[in-house]
């Protein structure tokens, strides 16, 4: 019997291309796992109206960890006018299956690492070296909206200052959900040797929400002492980072703004082709690339599977299989500091199954 049971959900476009690539990696790195697939997408949604549906969801409860491919995302009339022709009447609406996946399993961490290989041609600056804290359940991305606010929204004298022909999008931040994803920042810091946690926001505009996040941070930040807490601006933050990024470390922020920094830090580090995450919760874990599904280059065999590898390294960390981690770590820093082997993105012509056995060739070269 295997020792680990992993929900496999390779998704849409290139989701299929840059799991198949990753399992080439974790077979050669030894790594004993039983794989059940999983749907969940946009055929998926195509098909059933249901981009993440019940059976997938009871895979996700019946297994270790998942591990991720990637998504079509859509608006949702978009959407809608591409369902199966049986399904179009009944007025379903689309929803991020990613999103979804993550508020129904309280997957409150996402934990995207930024780290500058040596070597790689695209690094902004050698030596970067960030982790971004991003909340995961709340946030604009509560899924709270109106195309058009009820008449009792209006009964508040304060929204008579929104037209009435606006849409609306609500913004959730709570206590709980600050203070746990603050914390589990500083522990991360704490337990990896990092010296500094930023908290990102915009409480002096978004007073209430923000205002509230900001708190919860300093809340936290003061059981932690030995490790240096500074606060900044999003908007500030964003033009730090291009002006010194190795002043950084571990940055701490909510939803939206998470997703906006972690892209910025991504492209620092060489773009979407390093890029990947971890998705936490108490007990369960789904781990991606998050480059997207990139559906013009389906099939094309040429996108760059190295953002796959890496949350396939992570899922290793998180199962507690930290050697087989560092090797395929060690292996990927390898193969980009040879240079040999690159894909587009990289400037060369390697596909993403010849990337894959450079990274298991450097595996084999590395052994002890």
């Amino acid at each position: 019997m295997s020792s680990y049971r992993i929900a496999w959900l390779p998704g849409d476009g290139v989701g299929p291309e840059v799991c198949a690539a990753a399992r080439l990696v974790l077979d050669a790195v030894g790594f004993d796992a039983a794989y059940l697939p999983g749907d969940i997408g946009w055929e998926c949604w195509r098909r059933e109206g249901d981009a993440l549906p019940e059976r997938t969801l009871s895979l996700l409860r019946a297994t270790d960890c998942a591990f991720f491919g990637a998504i079509t995302s859509k608006p949702a009339a978009a959407a809608a006018r591409e369902l199966d022709p049986v399904l179009q009447g009944l007025g379903l609406t689309y929803r991020s299956p990613i999103v979804r996946m993550r508020q129904l399993l309280d997957l409150y961490v996402c934990l995207r690492p930024c780290r500058a290989f040596p070597g790689n041609a695209l690094n902004y600056r050698d030596g970067i070296d960030l982790v971004v804290f991003r909340e995961n359940t709340e946030g604009m991305y509560c899924g709270v909206e109106f195309d058009r606010p009820p008449e009792e929204f209006y009964a508040v004298p304060r929204m008579h200052a929104v037209p009435r022909d606006a849409a609306i999008s609500l913004r959730s931040i709570t206590r709980r959900a600050s203070e746990r994803i603050v914390e589990a920042a500083f522990r991360y810091a704490a337990e990896h040797g990092r010296r500094k946690v930023t908290a990102v926001h915009k409480a002096n505009v978004l007073r209430s929400t923000c205002g509230l996040f900001l708190e919860a941070a300093e809340s936290v930040a003061a059981r932690y002492p030995r490790i240096q807490f500074e606060s900044a601006n999003v908007d500030a933050i964003c033009m730090w980072l291009l002006k010194n990024p190795l002043h950084y470390d571990v940055i701490v922020t909510t939803n939206l703004f998470g997703d906006i920094l972690s892209d910025l830090c991504a492209q620092m580090v060489g773009g979407l082709g390093f890029a990947y995450s971890g998705n936490l919760g108490e007990g369960y874990a789904v781990f991606e690339p998050t480059h997207g599904s990139a559906p013009k280059y389906a099939g094309q065999r040429r996108v760059n599977p190295l953002a796959t590898i890496l949350a396939a390294k992570m899922m290793l960390e998180w199962l507690g299989e930290r050697d087989k981690a560092r090797r395929i770590e060690s292996a990927v820093g390898r193969v980009i500091a040879q240079g040999r082997a690159r894909t587009y993105d990289m400037g060369g012509q390697t596909s993403t199954l010849e990337m894959a056995e450079a990274v298991c060739a450097a595996l084999e070269d590395g052994r002890d």
